[in-house]
């Protein structure tokens, strides 16, 4: 989360015969690799690595459900070497972990998980009202101003790669806010509108996941250029209409940004483990998936359950049907 590490799977923590309560955290939080600051922020947080395991969780199934298809499919294999480049693939990692976090973090908060936070307090909405009726609003405000204490963002990078880093981790987090939605409720009698409260909901984190990956799709590779009127360097991108070579186009806020071009990911390197075995569809994406190398063709009967009824009281009761199915999987 950090961006210095790859995203990885933790063991369980804590379990029969764990830390005393109140100092089950702190052993936790030894656990994650984290920086010095942050081990001191997450011992003072009760309830925060838990959170951030939930975080890295959500960010590593939601990035491999996004590249399912594509040449890199955001595997764990070879992350530690990608994160030292400056991919799109990296920047979609920036991106996807920061925002797992800020939305993990929010719902913590509603979820009554976070000892320092509650549900969404703000202004305009009827929230106190709404807790009476059991609704808790996601506290992002809470979220991000955390969170950009957690990452330590308050200093400029002075490199050009240091800035693509913050710009990508900041785009994560305007992704989580743009989704936030305000939700509204009534009660009263007979379904009527006597009484109505509204509260913050974030969206779910698969769109937010799509979101990313469209804007994937869409990165900006840039440089750095001096910039006289504020006195430093900044991020710049490929000219548009209207920008001359001289003042070259800022990559927009929501844009993801990058600095060299990716590999191609077709055979096992240092970043993955290549194409060859993956399964694809011969519609859509064996061709370039394959790279050219063409792709095996193998039945395989699958068994799933069918005719199912519901039982008097109460379960399902299913039968199990088999069917033949057609699996097309790249060539070495």
């Amino acid at each position: 989360l950090t961006g210095k590490e790859a995203l990885t799977h933790f063991p369980s923590l804590g379990g029969p015969g764990g830390s005393a309560p109140g100092k089950g955290h702190v052993k936790q939080c030894e656990l994650l690799q984290l920086s010095r600051k942050q081990k001191r922020l997450c011992r003072r947080e009760p309830g925060l690595a838990e959170t951030l395991r939930d975080a890295i969780r959500l960010g590593i199934l939601e990035c491999q459900f996004q590249f399912r298809s594509e040449r890199w499919n955001c595997s764990l294999e070879g992350r530690p070497s990608l994160l030292k480049r400056g991919f799109k693939e990296t920047a979609f990692l920036y991106a996807v972990s920061s925002a797992a976090l800020t939305h993990s973090l929010a719902r913590a908060c509603s979820a009554g998980r976070m000892e320092r936070c509650t549900c969404d307090d703000s202004p305009g909405l009827e929230n106190r009202k709404a807790w009476q009726w059991g609704v808790c609003g996601d506290n992002l405000k809470y979220s991000t101003k955390f969170l950009k204490k957690f990452l330590g963002q308050k200093r400029i990078g002075k490199d050009l790669r240091a800035k693509v880093d913050i710009h990508n981790t900041n785009v994560g987090i305007k992704a989580v806010k743009n989704g936030l939605k305000t939700t509204c409720k009534c009660h009263g009698v007979s379904g009527s509108c006597a009484v109505r409260t509204c509260w913050k909901q974030l969206s779910p984190f698969h769109e937010i996941g799509r979101l990313l990956k469209l804007r994937y799709d869409d990165a900006v590779k840039v440089f750095s250029t001096s910039n006289d009127a504020v006195g430093h360097s900044e991020l710049a991108g490929p000219h548009r209409h209207g920008h001359s070579a001289k003042h070259p186009a800022l990559p927009r806020p929501t844009d993801l940004v990058y600095v060299e071009d990716s590999p191609s990911f077709c055979r096992p390197s240092k970043y993955s483990l290549g194409t060859a075995g993956r399964t694809c569809s011969r519609e859509g994406n064996c061709d370039s998936m394959c790279c050219g190398r063409g792709y095996n063709t193998q039945s395989r009967l699958v068994t799933f359950s069918c005719h199912c009824q519901v039982q008097w009281c109460c379960y399902v009761e299913c039968q199990q049907c088999m069917q033949e199915e057609v699996v097309y999987s790249c060539k070495q």
